[in-house]
């Protein structure tokens, strides 16, 4: 059985990792670009970085039954989710304006109410601007949070995969429909359903829950979702995330155990919530200063690493681990049984 040995998968913060370098050059080269023509800039593009969200989706759908494992009740995985997004999203967010502010970026601003809304992390629904480009993703993460939780509480994980054909056959409505109402779509997150579906699969086949020939069907309707929805080149991805989870599940992708790679894994949500809007503002500073693009590339990159590091060792972590801790306490002290007095007389 796949699962019979269940233990932290390195190969999963290596695959983290792989998606943070690929969304890294995808903005310095290609974004940067069509935002900033003017400034001189590496003589590349990459396009293929479009897709690295495909791949951090599905990573999530696999990795959100680490959560679902151990909580009891809602609150338990609100408390949970909070602990690992806002500490370190309030402290990037907090230092990317100021960044923004001290070198006059105000190609990259936004005004004070969509800050305001930014606060909240729920910004996308309510479709104000993000602070820094990259945290669209985040709404997209927080309604598909939505979704897994709601199925926990009033269906369950054993019924899964019937779950997730009505979730792909809501997708194939909204292909019908195509003006379904926006925020429907969004805290559906049918634009993305079938990534994170493969990721969810996968995990299932992982733990031992399911074995691979049961979940082929399901995989095949997810992929079918894409093939009649997205591009080619995106059913490509697709099918490439398929055969990648397998082999992930099977050990096959123990070669990407590097430790460059599972470190930047491991510091990938504070490194991708920091790296974008301030590597842009050391990238235009170093044009501005008239040096090769080349060394801006790798002045933004380095300090995106070191902030990122910064924020996942000084916040990220320390922030989450108490909040999770004071939560436990909070909970074992609730469950404590009263003692009783005996009634007299």
């Amino acid at each position: 059985m796949v699962g019979s040995s269940r233990g932290r998968l390195t190969e999963l913060d290596a695959l983290r990792g792989i998606g943070a370098l690929c969304v890294l050059i995808f903005h310095y080269s290609t974004r940067f670009h069509e935002l900033f023509p003017q400034a001189s800039h590496v003589p590349f593009s990459f396009p293929g970085g479009n897709y690295r969200v495909l791949l951090f989706f599905t990573i999530s759908g696999f990795a959100i039954f680490f959560t679902l494992d151990r909580i009891r009740t809602v609150a338990d995985f609100v408390v949970n989710r909070f602990a690992r997004l806002y500490p370190a999203y309030l402290v990037a967010m907090l230092l990317t304006l100021s960044i923004e502010y001290l070198a006059h970026a105000t190609q990259l601003l936004i005004g004070p109410v969509a800050i305001f809304a930014n606060f909240t992390m729920l910004q996308g629904f309510a479709f104000m601007p993000e602070v820094d480009g990259a945290y669209w993703t985040l709404t997209v993460e927080i309604a598909f949070y939505f979704c897994m939780i709601a199925m926990w509480k009033f269906v369950g994980i054993r019924r899964l995969e019937p779950m997730l054909i009505l979730w792909l056959a809501a997708r194939w409505l909204y292909w019908l429909w195509p003006d379904m109402p926006e925020r429907i779509v969004m805290l559906l997150v049918l634009r993305y359903t079938p990534f994170f579906v493969i990721g969810m699969l996968a995990y299932r086949v992982w733990s031992g829950q399911r074995t691979l020939r049961q979940q082929i069907p399901y995989a095949a309707l997810a992929l079918l979702s894409i093939a009649t929805m997205e591009t080619w080149d995106v059913t490509v991805v697709g099918c490439v995330l398929v055969a990648s989870f397998v082999a992930l599940i099977h050990g096959h992708l123990r070669f990407l155990s590097l430790r460059p790679l599972v470190w930047l894994g491991g510091i990938s949500y504070s490194f991708y919530l920091i790296h974008q809007h301030v590597g842009f503002v050391v990238m235009l500073e170093f044009a501005k200063a008239g040096y090769s693009p080349w060394i801006g590339f790798a002045a933004a990159f380095l300090v995106a690493l070191t902030l990122g590091t910064a924020i996942n060792r000084l916040v990220e972590r320390p922030a989450g681990e108490a909040i999770i801790s004071w939560w436990k306490r909070r909970r074992e002290t609730r469950l404590v049984p009263i003692d009783i007095a005996p009634s007299q007389g």
